[in-house]
């Protein structure tokens, strides 16, 4: 029997029992998540996306660099004209891209040759091992992920039936210690 003074109240047992428990759901959850094959998909296309808007403001500046250089003062439409002549200086790469652009654009719009058309055949015929190689590659990483997907599964799994063990202990060890101290006081009350 355990001292009197390190005796908890059955609520005191269950708010333990019932913040374990969120702590363990807490767990499995952020586990399921960082295994799942979608979130994995959604955070390595953030990345890209962060990469690609990175790689954008340095090229092309960022809106904040556009606002200091138009809102500095009461600067004339001749010293604009120079400010974005001096931008398109600065960044070449930006109305290199803007051109290439432009001109892919075009180029869409206007019918392929019987040439063209040709060419297009032999490059496809040419890619076709190469598309079939890619496709192997990707299942072979995905027959790679499967095998620690599954183990990180039975962990998750096999944390929760621990820690449900654990609380169902808990919980017995509580209710014996309470049934105890129930009997305890029963027993000082019959005799007093």
């Amino acid at each position: 029997m355990s001292d009197a003074n390190d005796k908890k109240t059955p609520e005191q047992i269950r708010a333990e029992i019932d913040a374990t428990r969120g702590e363990l759901g807490y767990n499995v959850d952020a586990l399921a998540d960082k295994v799942n094959p979608t979130q994995i998909a959604h955070r390595q296309a953030d990345k890209v996306k962060s990469r690609f808007t990175n790689a954008k403001e340095s090229v092309m500046g960022s809106v904040h660099d556009k606002q200091d250089s138009a809102g500095s003062g009461g600067d004339s439409a001749k010293e604009a004209g120079h400010q974005a002549a001096e931008k398109v200086k600065g960044n070449a790469l930006a109305v290199g891209l803007v051109a290439f652009g432009a001109g892919w654009l075009i180029s869409s719009l206007i019918p392929a040759s019987e040439k063209e058309q040709e060419l297009a055949g032999q490059v496809k015929d040419k890619a076709a091992p190469l598309v079939d190689e890619a496709k192997s590659a990707a299942q072979d990483i995905a027959q790679n992920l499967k095998g620690p997907a599954q183990d990180a599964v039975a962990s998750v799994k096999d944390t929760a039936q621990d820690a449900a063990g654990t609380v169902k202990d808990e919980a017995q060890s509580a209710a014996s210690d309470v049934k105890d101290s129930a009997q305890e006081s029963k027993d000082t009350v019959q005799h007093s």
